[in-house]
């Protein structure tokens, strides 16, 4: 019995002693703990708090010589700067030393404002290592989103001296996060934590191509001839824009021309977007230029083509602001068959035959014709279009005492709005009281300019510059009948 006991003591004590020598084994590869001089930690509190000159150094670092984009004459002086007050605060071999970078640029002065059709500044910056503007410059707005080499054909000789929106319009969600916040502890848990390996990184497919690109582009922008390229800023909101540098813009002196680049504010982008993109829908007013020979072709259809000038140049002259494009178009051939107005919507909306829609199809709003004599206008007929009536009558509402009271539901032939109707887009004709038209001077010798009513003739034109103020400057574009069939030949 004594045995056994003295043989399981042993035991223990051998098992005990191995534990206390792998214990001392461990220990023994941990390094003594770190001592902390805990008067010099005070005295660098000290200073550091009650003393603390750092916001002093940030002011001098933005307020007097910010920016400091590298190679920059504010880089120098801040550098210049930072260099005499190391030096004055003791510290020794305080020196610069220089490298190969590229040319200096700096932002001297930049002022952004839209004058059209509200006047407003716009928030943004130059872009890096783009050229200037060489003073100020001003001129026409335009939307060209070019994403590759074909759409420069399209916009050749358009670009002069514009200022070029280059994007689309991106979203911008509503925020329900802080901006701003700090690390909370479990943030702090996880960033203590072996990351999970990733694969090699790399350059996304085709930047390379993109590059090339994006430097024909520029390149194509400065043969045009442009005033400045206008760029969204790739994130940001609330009036917060991200300007830097792009990769057409070369720092080197040899490197390839650009032209000056802008950052805009998103809000500010998008507000002169979305007016380019209102601008770029179209209201159309027009007559027939064309007359038969045995007269001088007065009140068929100079009364009408005189009537649709004087209403552009009483939009022109009013200066009132107008959200679309009014354009006046005005036929010939309109006597053998509508040939003119025909090969203008085949040209630029859709070709009736197949109803194939052509882009512009989409931006078209509507078209007025005025093709009944030098009567006054007395309504419009509506084409069959009855979502338009209550529209039209609204805008009759000032002219009714001009006698101007009747929207007619019927649709009538015989002249240019007839080639609109005919591939879906909204064509109307005026109803004209018809003064001696198809009794006396439609077609005749005595189509002459004694014929005419100057009265009828400027009503009239007030009338039309009223109805085109009208559509371009309401929130949708008019009600559309249903797309007709295609009609082949």
């Amino acid at each position: 019995m004594v045995r056994r006991a003295t043989a399981r003591t042993c035991r223990a004590a051998l098992i005990a002693l191995a534990a206390t020598c792998l214990s001392l084994s461990l220990a023994a590869q941990w390094p003594a703990p770190e001592s902390i001089d805990l008067d010099a930690v005070y005295r660098i509190k000290e200073e550091g708090l009650q003393r603390s000159k750092v916001m002093e150094t940030a002011s001098y670092l933005t307020d007097v010589y910010g920016p400091r984009l590298t190679g920059s004459p504010n880089f120098r002086d801040a550098a210049s700067w930072a260099q005499k007050t190391l030096g004055e605060w003791g510290l020794a071999h305080v020196h610069m030393e220089s490298w190969p970078f590229g040319r200096a640029w700096q932002n001297q002065r930049f002022v952004a404002l839209a004058v059209s059709p509200q006047a407003y500044p716009l928030l943004g910056a130059p872009v890096a290592w783009t050229p200037g503007t060489r003073g100020p410059v001003s001129g026409e707005a335009v939307l060209a989103v070019i994403q590759s080499e074909r759409d420069f054909e399209t916009w050749r000789g358009r670009l002069r001296g514009k200022f070029v929106l280059t994007a689309p319009v991106r979203q911008v969600p509503a925020r329900f996060e802080p901006l701003g916040r700090r690390f909370t502890d479990s943030d702090l848990v996880d960033l203590s934590k072996q990351p999970a390996a990733r694969g090699r990184g790399g350059p996304p497919p085709g930047g390379g191509s993109q590059q090339e690109f994006l430097k024909k582009r520029a390149q194509f922008f400065v043969d045009e001839g442009v005033a400045a390229v206008l760029l969204p800023s790739v994130a940001g909101d609330g009036g917060t824009f991200f300007a830097q540098s792009v990769p057409e813009a070369s720092r080197e002196p040899a490197g390839p021309p650009v032209p000056p680049e802008v950052v805009l504010a998103i809000e500010h982008y998008g507000r002169l977007a979305r007016t380019l993109d209102r601008a770029d829908e179209l209201v159309m007013l027009g007559a027939h230029f064309d007359s038969w020979q045995a007269g001088t072709g007065a009140t068929d259809n100079a009364a009408g083509v005189a009537v649709m000038m004087e209403a552009m140049r009483v939009l022109k002259a009013t200066g009132l602001k107008l959200r679309r494009t009014v354009r006046l178009g005005l036929w010939g051939g309109e006597e053998e068959g509508f040939i003119g107005s025909r090969a203008y919507v085949r040209e630029h909306f859709a070709n009736p035959d197949t109803m194939e829609l052509k882009a512009d199809h989409a931006k078209f709003s509507v078209y007025f014709n005025l093709d009944n004599g030098t009567g006054a206008i007395r309504g419009i007929y509506l084409q069959g279009n009855e979502a338009v009536a209550p529209i039209f009558q609204s805008w009759m509402e000032p002219f009714k005492n001009l006698g101007m009271t009747t929207t007619a539901i019927r649709a009538v032939g015989g002249t240019d709005h007839l080639s609109f109707d005919a591939v879906g887009l909204p064509g109307f004709q005026f109803i004209q009281d018809p003064v001696e038209y198809d009794s006396r001077t439609h077609h005749s010798n005595q189509d002459v300019y004694e014929r005419l009513q100057p009265d009828d003739l400027m009503r009239n034109a007030v009338i039309v510059a009223s109805f085109a103020l009208g559509a371009a400057n309401r929130a949708d574009k008019l009600p559309r009948k249903p797309l007709p069939k295609p009609r082949p030949r």
